[in-house]
């Protein structure tokens, strides 16, 4: 599973946002909503396919360039993407398992195969963690990346301890604590905060949550991870945009749990403030959708409505096929592949 609370506590316990044994969102927030516990699980057992495509998601080959791009984005699924940014890669939550559950028989199953194995991707020089929930901190992924790769792990407060039971060494661990950075060759990364929780077990909150920025010598890119709507993505803009692109989660909403996930209308908002009220200035990378079936919503309602949402505000959107890297300096065109398998 992971680490457990005495392992975490002392790499936590420095943090202002841990209180009372716990990490705390900026906003009063809920992981369920109050008395919706029940309809949650009822609604769970009873909707069946609804959130599982109609047939065989078309998944392409990743073709990765001998050198990295000045700023392209290869989606690989839910919140994993390959990024990158002024010649160096990024891999963002690397989740590589069929299922994003403590065991291998129950729990989320993976809807399309994984583009290629972790432990065939290109030499990377950054990877970043935005949480330790199962669908964005694999621990196998972790542990293939460990023996193949050099990157170091930036995660948030309290994580590292998850990775050091996995056998990561410190010296290939960087972590922050919301508002703090950090700088890796030519790339600096800054914590920043979401609206979300923690938790690999039946203990909430004994790790930190965060969304990333993740800049190079000329771009800049943000990393939202997993989050409700929240007031702080307005200052992250105005601290450290504009960005070139932004990975925005868009699936596995529902009403039981609005403090926490985003819709897709309200990823367009988010990604709006994160512009300083500009909608167009920047694309907008669909990301936490059409991977696992974590909601009660059909499988193509998310992007279905955030392309809907974002012609509404005038947002350039990128939804690309899992695998198929995109080249961002070249303006690409929306393809409707999800339809078919609405």
């Amino acid at each position: 599973m992971g680490a457990g609370r005495a392992e975490i506590r002392p790499y936590a316990a420095s943090s202002p946002h841990y209180r009372r044994g716990a990490f705390h969102n900026l906003e009063p927030s809920e992981a369920v909503a109050p008395g919706e516990q029940r309809s949650v699980m009822v609604e769970m057992l009873r909707r069946g396919r609804v959130g599982t495509p109609s047939g065989p998601v078309p998944v392409r080959r990743p073709d990765h360039p001998a050198q990295a791009g000045a700023l392209a984005a290869t989606w690989y699924g839910h919140a994993t993407v390959l990024l990158e940014i002024d010649g160096l890669r990024v891999l963002t939550d690397p989740v590589f398992c069929d299922r994003v559950s403590p065991s291998a028989l129950i729990g989320p199953r993976r809807l399309h195969p994984v583009p290629e194995p972790a432990a065939q991707l290109p030499e990377l020089d950054l990877i970043v963690i935005s949480h330790d929930h199962y669908d964005h901190l694999d621990k196998h992924a972790v542990r293939q990346l460990l023996a193949t790769q050099r990157a170091p792990f930036a995660v948030p407060t309290g994580v590292s301890a998850h990775l050091r039971r996995w056998g990561v060494p410190a010296e290939r661990i960087v972590e922050c604590d919301w508002g703090e950075s950090a700088t890796v060759g030519e790339l600096t990364v800054n914590c920043t905060p979401a609206r979300h929780f923690s938790g690999r077990g039946l203990v909430r909150n004994t790790t930190q949550w965060c969304s990333w920025v993740i800049a190079g010598p000329r771009h800049r890119v943000f990393f939202a991870g997993d989050t409700g709507i929240t007031g702080a993505f307005e200052e992250v803009g105005r601290d450290h945009g504009p960005f070139d692109l932004t990975l925005m989660p868009i699936g596995a909403y529902a009403r039981q749990w609005p403090d926490i996930h985003l819709d897709p209308e309200e990823a367009v908002q988010m990604h709006t403030d994160l512009g300083k009220g500009d909608p167009a200035h920047a694309p907008l990378l669909a990301i936490h959708w059409g991977t696992f079936n974590l909601a009660m919503h059909s499988w193509a309602e998310p992007v279905q409505r955030l392309l809907w949402a974002a012609d509404a505000a005038g947002t350039e959107t990128v939804v690309p096929r899992p695998g198929q890297r995109v080249d961002l300096e070249s303006s690409p065109s929306v393809e409707d592949w999800w339809s078919p398998l609405a």
